[in-house]
C-alpha cells in the first residue's frame, strides 16, 4: 500500500466519501444503538468517519459549475438558471436546506463522554466533531446568512426548537469560530494520512476567516462591517501559526514548467512539502473518480477571461499588450507565466490520454465545438492511458499556497502588508512558477481595477495583484466562486465566457508550427467531402462557423469574426438578493418562523 496507513482507515474512507445530507437524513439514532456504541476510541473514530467529506477530483469542474468567469458550462447550474428567469423564489430555488450531518455531529458530541478513552484523546475527537459542526454551518451561512443555530440533538417532542427562526449571521459565526477555537487547541497534529489533524483545522480556520471578514467588508447589506477585522486578524494569525510551526514548504524542485502540474497529476501527495491535506486514492482500492471530463468535451471549459488574467513571463499585465483583445490563439500562449501552459491546452501539446476524442492523440489541435470555448484544461488531465493510473491520482484538498495567499490578503485588506509579508508569500509562489517578483503598490492593471470597482483602499493595487495570485494560483481548483462572492463581484458573472479570437474566414494555426490545421467556413457552406491537406499531408479540419441559434459547428460573436461563443447570455446578477438563497418554500410552510430576507420570497 502506497500510502494510507491501514485497512481501518481505507475502509471508512471510501465507504464514507461520498456521503451526503440526503443519505443522513436517512440515518435514524436507533441505527446507531447510543447504549452500546460511543464505548472506546475505536467507536468514536469510527463515527466520526461517517463524517468525512474532503475536495476531490470533481473540484476541478466547480469554476464552471458554480459560475464564475474562470469558465464556462453548457449544463445547468443553480446560479446560471437563477440569472437567467424572470423570477426566481423559494419554491424554483429548493437546495440546502438538509440537516442530517448535523444531527450526527450533535449526536457524537452528546455521547462521546461515555468512552473509556483518557481527557486528551477525548476532546481530540471532540474537537474533529465540533470542526465538522463548523464546516457544516459555515456552507449555511455562506448559503443562506441567517440560520437557526443547533447544538444539540433535537427530538420530535421540542416544538420549540423544531420551530424556531433564524439566528443572525453575526452569532452563529461566533459559535462556528468557538467551535474552531476549540478544535485548533484539542485537534492533534500528529494524525494517520487521511485523519484530520491540528493542521487542517487551523487551515480552514484561516479559510473561513478570510472568507467573513472580507464578506462583512464589502457587503454593507448585512450591517457587519465594524466587525471585519476581527475576522480578518484571525485569518492573518491562524495563518501565521501554521507558517512558523507546521513545517510546510512550497513544492518547487527548480523547474518552472512542471512542478506547479504535479500537483495536480501525482500518483502520491501524501510526502509532498506544500499538501496540508490530499484526497489520497489506490488503485482498486479507493478508486478517484477520475475521467476525461474536465478536458473540455463535456459541459465545462476554461474562459478567454481566465487566459488573460496571466500575467507574461516578465511580470507586466498581458493587457498592456498592444492588441491583446484581439490575438490569434498562438499568440496568446508567447511568452506567459508557466502556470498558464500548466492549466491550459497550448500550442505544441501532445495528447496521449485520448479517450473519447475522435481526433486522436499526437500534437493537439484544439478542438471547437457549439457551446464550448474552444479552451481545453490540462491542469488536473492526467496523461495516460493507464486507468491503474487515473484510478491513483490524488487531489491536493488544502494546499499551503492558500494559507500564504490568505496570509497575504489578510493583511492587506488590514492596511498592514509589508514588501516582506509578500517575499514570504506570494514571491514565494512566483519563484516556483519562475515569475518576477510582486512588490509593495504596483501600478495598477485597469482590467482588474474595472472588476473590483468596489475596492478602496491605500494598498488597492497591491490587493488587485493579490487577487490575481489567487486566482492563477487556484484556477480551475474550485475557489473562484466563493472568491467572487466575497469580494462583492457578482456583477462579474453576468459577462458571457469567450473563446479565442479569429478575424475572418479561412485558415489557421493552432498547434505553433505556422502550418494551417483548421479551416472556418461560413454558416452557408458545406464542409467539402474531399478535404485539404496542410503541408504535413495531414488533412484540414473544416468548422462552419455563424450566430448563435444557426446551425453553424461553432458559433462566434461577429459576422464571421469575432470570439469563439459558449453561451448567448448569462443574465442579470441583482445585488446584493442573489449572493444569498432562500429557504425552500415546503420547509417556510412547515415552520413559518423561517422568513425569507434579501428580497427573497
Amino acid at each position: 500500500m502506497k500510502k494510507i496507513l491501514s485497512i481501518f482507515n481505507i475502509a471508512f474512507i471510501v465507504l464514507f466519501s461520498a456521503c451526503n445530507d440526503e443519505y443522513m437524513d436517512r440515518f435514524p439514532e436507533t441505527s446507531i444503538g447510543t447504549e452500546n456504541f460511543f464505548k472506546s476510541e475505536e467507536d468514536l473514530k469510527m463515527f466520526l468517519y461517517n463524517l468525512y467529506s474532503f475536495p476531490g477530483i470533481n473540484e476541478y469542474g466547480d469554476d464552471g459549475y458554480l459560475t464564475t468567469d474562470n469558465a464556462a458550462n453548457t449544463g445547468s447550474t443553480e446560479l446560471k438558471n437563477i440569472m437567467l428567469s424572470s423570477n426566481p423564489s423559494s419554491a424554483t430555488v429548493t437546495g440546502g436546506w438538509s440537516w442530517g450531518t448535523l444531527r450526527n455531529i450533535n449526536l457524537f458530541l452528546e455521547n462521546c463522554e461515555q468512552a473509556d478513552v483518557i481527557e486528551d484523546v477525548l476532546a481530540h475527537y471532540k474537537g474533529v466533531a465540533r470542526f465538522f459542526r463548523a464546516q457544516f454551518y459555515m456552507e449555511k451561512v455562506k448559503r443562506f446568512s441567517d440560520v437557526p443555530w443547533y447544538d444539540q440533538v433535537i427530538g420530535t417532542s421540542d416544538e420549540e426548537l423544531l420551530y424556531k427562526g433564524r439566528d443572525s449571521r453575526e452569532m452563529v459565526v461566533e459559535k462556528i469560530f468557538e467551535d474552531l477555537e476549540f478544535a485548533a487547541e484539542n485537534v492533534k497534529a500528529d494524525q494517520p494520512t487521511g485523519a484530520v489533524n491540528k493542521w487542517m483545522v487551523l487551515t480552514y480556520m484561516t479559510r473561513y476567516a478570510l472568507y467573513e471578514g472580507t464578506f462583512r467588508k464589502y457587503h454593507s447589506e448585512v450591517g457587519l462591517e465594524s466587525s471585519a477585522n476581527t475576522y480578518l486578524e484571525i485569518a492573518r494569525d491562524r495563518a501565521k501559526q501554521i507558517i512558523d510551526n507546521g513545517g510546510f514548504a512550497i513544492y518547487n524542485t527548480g523547474n518552472p514548467e512542471s512542478d506547479y502540474s504535479k500537483l495536480f497529476n501525482s500518483q502520491d501527495l501524501t510526502s509532498n512539502s506544500e499538501v496540508i491535506f490530499a484526497n489520497v486514492s489506490e488503485d482498486q482500492v479507493k478508486n478517484s473518480g477520475w475521467w476525461e471530463w474536465m478536458f473540455g468535451d463535456y459541459e465545462t471549459s476554461p474562459s478567454k477571461d481566465l487566459l488573460q488574467a496571466y500575467l507574461m513571463a516578465d511580470g507586466s499585465y498581458y493587457s498592456s499588450q498592444e492588441g491583446y483583445a484581439t490575438k490569434l490563439f498562438v499568440e496568446e500562449f508567447e511568452n506567459r507565466d508557466p502556470r498558464l501552459t500548466q492549466t491550459y491546452a497550448y500550442p505544441g501539446w501532445e495528447l496521449v490520454n485520448t479517450g473519447t476524442y475522435a481526433q486522436g492523440g499526437g500534437i493537439y489541435v484544439q478542438k471547437l465545438q457549439k457551446n464550448f470555448t474552444g479552451y481545453h484544461q490540462i491542469k488536473g488531465f492526467i496523461n495516460n492511458t493507464e486507468q491503474t493510473v487515473s484510478n491513483g491520482v490524488d487531489f491536493p484538498s488544502l494546499r499551503y499556497a492558500e494559507v500564504l495567499l490568505s496570509y497575504a490578503e489578510a493583511k492587506a485588506e488590514l492596511g498592514e502588508l509589508t514588501q516582506s509579508d509578500l517575499d514570504m508569500t506570494v514571491n514565494v509562489l512566483r519563484d516556483r512558477a519562475g515569475m518576477p517578483h510582486l512588490s509593495l503598490n504596483p501600478n495598477i492593471d485597469p482590467v482588474q481595477e474595472a472588476k473590483f470597482s468596489n475596492l478602496s483602499s491605500s494598498l488597492k493595487s497591491t490587493i488587485l495583484e493579490i487577487r490575481r495570485e489567487r486566482r492563477i494560483e487556484f484556477a480551475l481548483e474550485g475557489y473562484r466562486y466563493d472568491d467572487l462572492m466575497r469580494w462583492g463581484a457578482g456583477k462579474i458573472l453576468e459577462e458571457e465566457p469567450v473563446g479565442p479570437y479569429f478575424p475572418g474566414l479561412g485558415k489557421y494555426d493552432l498547434t505553433g508550427d505556422g502550418i494551417d490545421d483548421i479551416v472556418l467556413l461560413d454558416v452557408s457552406e458545406s464542409i467539402p467531402a474531399d478535404k485539404e491537406e496542410n503541408e504535413l499531408g495531414v488533412k484540414l479540419i473544416y468548422y462552419r462557423v455563424g450566430p448563435q441559434d444557426s446551425d453553424a459547428n461553432v458559433y462566434i460573436s461577429g459576422d464571421n469574426m469575432g470570439y469563439i461563443q459558449s453561451i448567448k447570455d448569462r443574465g442579470t446578477f441583482v445585488d446584493p438578493k442573489y449572493y444569498y438563497r432562500p429557504i425552500p418554500q415546503s420547509d417556510v410552510t412547515v415552520n413559518p418562523n423561517l422568513t425569507q430576507i434579501m428580497g427573497w420570497n
